[in-house]
């Protein structure tokens, strides 16, 4: 995958073509529903496919966009770049934070543990 990371809107477009699954400009506009010019759009597709994220085929006069990086790829690189630039690469100071931020309940505490002690099972923390 690209180095660059995604910024703001180009995320919001990925996430409506990760749900999608694929989107022409038209149609990832009208999802995104911010008021976003049409040649706004295309201009991140444009972009996105540059960069590695996206690729187009043809589909009438129009163009379909489809991801071609998975949503949990790009999760984890951007986890990763958060962990080593603000946090230091300490993912423990990442879970501190979250922690410290967000009143958790004792049972939500309970359930993180049981899961970071699994690392074996899909889904569970690496």
């Amino acid at each position: 995958m690209n180095p660059n990371p995604l910024g703001e809107r180009e995320l919001d477009v990925m996430t409506v073509l990760w749900q999608r699954t694929s989107g022409t400009v038209a149609e990832v506009q009208q999802a995104l529903g911010v008021g976003l010019a049409y040649t706004t759009v295309l201009t991140i597709l444009r972009n996105l496919e540059t960069k590695g994220f996206l690729r187009r085929e043809e589909e009438g006069r129009a163009h379909r966009y489809y991801p071609k990086v998975k949503q949990r790829a790009a999760q984890r690189r951007a986890l990763r770049r958060l962990i080593d630039t603000l946090f230091l690469g300490s993912p423990e100071a990442l879970l501190t934070q979250l922690v410290d931020d967000h009143d958790l309940a004792p049972e939500d505490l309970r359930r993180i543990a049981k899961r970071l002690s699994k690392p074996d099972e899909p889904g569970a923390a690496s």
